[in-house]
């Protein structure tokens, strides 16, 4: 048995505003939940009768009336509403936020419509008897900032969501689905529906049912800026409302930061410059160096920091750097000092090295080397068994590794294209030998693609779809995915988390039948706050997993011991900056247990900051 251990690590963060979960259940946990049969804590504004019965809410609009609303009496700003919903033949249904009162006794706010083809958000103003004055259609406003951009007056309205188009199928027969299809999308008819609403800072976001983002719009505090929640009844059909669910956004919670006790935090900058990280001797006095953003710090103390690039810190709550969403570090050029290779999936940025200078005191060359990739995590991984590492990324729809041409290392990269074009994703992408024939294949959340025997004269490798993923309110794929015997069973199996946008990690553990077929079986190491995890921890946004094989040092990590009896150990090391929209980062560590053959899950929150950080073994 190896002395080396594999471990899945995820730098992790959590608001509880943002990500998506599955099933009649919230992606945040809910300060309160309507279960009862009164409508106390409520009131009512127009021509429509409510009642409540077990948790269920029921309104109708009177015969000849004009509708009603079901008026909470909290007032809120910045809040989650979630509920399930059914509208009657007939019906129009929706929520009003921060229904603030006008002077002339009416109230105004931020309106949601239920309704298809897609759930517009409007600004609404309404009289003292709760009927409709004025209502105007909000303009898109984005992804996952939280003030929304000034407004484009050549860009459209209000938007939904829509998730890059479908442009193959990796090469599957006519018939054969891909896996993870997309649920449909759009109101269910005479159904039950599930709809989340998340208002926060000056963007008011909508998820239906497990389709995706049903649409994000612009919603200045002009518009209304503190008040109640409020049900919409209108039109013939009656609407009825359960699971209703609502948290106060505007309240935050700080825990003190927290390291274990074999660990050291170091911040190494006060500022948010970049994604990722990377580490090397970059000067070459052999001790490790850490990149991050435009800024290399130097060891063994790391408090002294040389420009690369020309850099400045970003605003998370507006803006994102999109020059360097992945850092990887390794000596490109074969000069001896290593360089920097960093990678991006916004605009035409693509893969930009930039060149060590040697020791020279002055930013590096840099040079664009491929022009487009579209997966926002690459990997630097050795597919060809060179001994030297490729890239690892997805671009124009299909899978690919690149290489530097060694006459030219600085010049365009000698691409290869693995797959046939299909949904090739920002998010999830892996590499490890899944079938055990010692050479590297390459993953996605769709599947896995087997390399051909050396000498094969196959351009595109085989394709074997597999869900590694899952719709919910997000797309499928995570981060880095691991292949690793998790079980010791002598077959590979696949860890990965199942959206970066959403939750859920787990192992797939591989089986084969007696004719060697390989299949796969789901294990869930962590879900979302409906479900029992282990230890009691949830989190999401699993962006940030990467995988790393450390050598082993004797010391617990926890009271059960291997068939030794010692414990399997973890030396690690996380240098990796936050996602910087949220709040918390921390560690997960999926291992094999050497002796034991099974696995451990092991999870503590190490920090919270925007900014690069390094943790020392002590």
């Amino acid at each position: 048995m190896p002395s080396g251990v594999s471990y899945f690590v995820s730098g992790f963060a959590v608001l509880a505003l943002s990500l998506p979960a599955i099933a009649a259940e919230p992606t945040f946990v809910p300060d309160s939940k309507f279960q009862g049969s009164s409508l106390t804590g409520w009131h009512t504004i127009g021509q429509a009768d409510w009642k409540a019965n077990n948790g269920e809410i029921t309104g109708a609009s009177k015969p000849g009336g004009k509708g009603g609303w079901l008026v909470f009496d909290k007032p809120f700003q910045d809040v989650g509403f979630f509920a399930s919903f059914r509208c009657a033949s007939g019906c129009r249904t929706g929520v009003l936020l921060r229904a603030e009162k006008t002077t002339d006794g009416g109230m105004k706010g931020v309106y949601v419509a239920f309704a298809n083809p897609d759930m517009a958000a409007y600004a609404l103003r309404l009289n003292a008897q709760g009927e409709e004055l004025e209502r105007t259609r909000l303009r898109y406003a984005g992804g996952q900032i939280r003030f929304a951009p000034p407004a484009d007056p050549s860009a459209p309205g209000n938007r939904p969501f829509v998730a890059p188009p479908v442009t193959g199928n990796f090469g599957l027969a006519a018939g054969i689905p891909l896996p993870n299809e997309r649920p449909a999308q759009g109101l269910k008819t005479d159904d039950w529906n599930q709809i989340e609403i998340l208002l926060d800072a000056s963007i008011v976001r909508s998820f239906l049912n497990n389709g995706g983002q049903a649409g994000s719009a612009a919603a200045e505090e002009a518009l209304g800026r503190f008040g109640p929640i409020a049900l919409y009844v209108g039109g013939t059909g009656d609407v009825r409302f359960k699971d209703v669910a609502i948290k106060d956004l505007n309240a935050r919670t700080f825990v003190p930061e927290e390291v274990g006790n074999r660990y050291r935090m170091q911040k190494l900058n006060d500022l948010f410059y970049g994604w990722s990280a990377a580490a090397a001797d970059f000067n070459r006095d052999g001790v490790m160096d850490i990149v991050s953003g435009p800024y290399i710090y130097f060891g063994p103390d790391y408090k002294t920091a040389r420009e690369i690039y020309g850099g400045h810190g970003y605003n998370t709550s507006t803006d994102y750097p999109n020059d360097d969403w992945v850092m990887h570090a390794y000596d490109f050029t074969g000069d001896g000092w290593p360089d920097v290779l960093t990678t991006s999936h916004s605009g035409k940025t693509g893969a930009i090295l930039y060149v060590n200078p040697k020791g020279e005191a002055r930013r590096w060359d840099k040079y664009q080397i491929i022009p487009i990739i579209q997966t926002e995590a690459t990997l630097l991984r050795d597919i060809d068994g060179d001994g030297k590492p490729e890239l690892v990324f997805g671009a124009e729809g299909v899978v690919r590794y690149a290489k530097p041409d060694p006459a030219n290392p600085t010049g365009p990269w000698i691409i290869r294209t693995v797959s046939d074009k299909g949904p090739v994703s920002a998010h999830g992408i892996g590499v490890g030998d899944v079938n055990g024939d010692g050479r590297t294949d390459i993953l996605n959340a769709y599947g896995w693609w087997e390399q051909p025997a050396p000498g094969s004269k196959q351009e595109l490798w085989t394709y074997h779809p597999e869900a590694f993923g899952r719709w919910t309110r997000g797309s499928p794929g995570g981060g880095e995915m691991a292949v690793y015997d998790v079980n010791g069973d002598g077959l590979n199996d696949v860890v990965t988390s199942l959206q970066a946008h959403g939750f859920g990690l787990a192992w797939f553990e591989q089986k084969r039948d007696a004719n060697k077929k390989i299949t796969f079986v789901r294990h869930m190491v962590m879900d979302d706050h409906s479900t029992k995890n282990a230890g009691g921890v949830t989190f999401s946004q699993l962006h940030g997993t990467a995988v790393r094989t450390w050598t082993e040092t004797a010391y617990p990590i926890s009271s059960s011991a291997n068939a030794s009896g010692r414990t399997s150990t973890t030396t690690t090391i996380l240098i990796r900056t936050v996602l910087p929209c949220f709040t918390f980062i921390g560690l997960f560590a999926i291992q094999r247990r050497l002796a034991a053959q099974n696995s451990s899950r092991n999870s503590s929150t190490i920090g919270r900051a925007l900014a690069p950080m390094f943790l020392h073994r002590i």
